[in-house]
């Protein structure tokens, strides 16, 4: 009896370009999934024995840490707001090439290459109570009482406007400059004023990216530590979540409930985050390109 010979199908061949993914995914392993997950169990191993879940019961039952949370999203929540709203129209302002639009565009992007340390110490010295803000505005007559923008909360409020603007500028910018302007045009055709074509065209056609640049934002200012340390009140009004995980940490030597603390910060990051990406859906469900050709 013949067999029948079998044709056994060709071997696919490995693509060794695949290889080329695995530094990077070392190192996403070795610096940011390898500390999450260590952190996350140390969290649940208390210093001082008890409950897993001691760390978690301790901080949102000391009044102390808890309200740190509340602290944190005035300064984040308003940043951010002001940040993305003030990028709008000053990217609409520099979409079009122009002799000045690289210039203010590097000036706006410096503030980036200072670091927040810098930062702040141009600004003790620029609106400290003696800097050169105060002395003109009591020169030019526009406030007789002491004029008091560090050591609180507004100057944090300020340095974090200072270093985030560039971020959410930057990226806006790339989004309004990807957007066909003849739709524009076609709308003002049909009558549309320019706050229709912006309401009706761009701003649905920016929401994506909007979206993406106010998450972003406000993870880099809910994350806020020098500053708050440096121009704020970190025993008072600007005693920000950050400062309360530093202190379990690197004074109380605790470093099981600053893991806590900061798998609750990254926690309440999360939540924003995802608040803002479902709310996106309200504003438009269409599609999310508008780009030239």
């Amino acid at each position: 009896m013949n067999v029948p010979n079998v044709v056994l199908p060709a071997a696919v061949p490995r693509d060794a370009k695949a290889w080329l993914v695995s530094p990077a995914l070392i190192f996403i392993l070795a610096l940011f999934v390898y500390p999450f997950l260590y952190g996350l169990v140390l969290s649940f191993q208390p210093m001082n024995g008890g409950s897993a879940f001691a760390n978690y019961i301790a901080f949102f039952t000391d009044t102390a840490m808890w309200p740190t949370i509340i602290v944190t999203l005035k300064l984040a929540v308003p940043a951010t707001i002001i940040n993305v709203g003030l990028s709008v129209p000053v990217a609409f302002a520099l979409r079009r090439n122009s002799p000045y639009q690289k210039f203010v565009t590097t000036l706006l992007v410096i503030p980036v290459t200072l670091g927040t340390v810098l930062i702040a110490d141009g600004m003790l010295t620029y609106f400290g109570p003696n800097g050169w803000f105060s002395q003109a505005v009591h020169g030019l007559h526009f406030y007789s009482d002491e004029v008091r923008l560090t050591h609180n909360y507004w100057g944090v409020l300020i340095s974090l406007i200072v270093s985030g603007f560039p971020f959410a500028f930057l990226l806006t910018l790339s989004y309004v400059t990807g957007i066909d302007p003849t739709l524009a045009r076609a709308a003002a055709t049909l009558g549309a004023s320019p706050w229709q074509q912006f309401r009706q065209i761009y701003l649905p056609l920016l929401m994506p990216g909007l979206t993406m640049a106010a998450c972003l934002s406000f993870v880099q200012a809910f994350s806020v530590f020098p500053s708050a340390v440096l121009l704020g009140a970190p025993a008072g009004p600007t005693r920000v979540i950050s400062i309360a995980a530093a202190e379990a940490a690197f004074e109380s030597y605790d470093y099981s409930l600053a893991s806590a603390i900061a798998m609750v910060m990254g926690f309440v990051q999360l939540l924003v985050v995802a608040g803002m990406l479902s709310a996106r859906r309200f504003f438009y469900t269409g599609p999310v390109t508008g780009g030239k050709g």
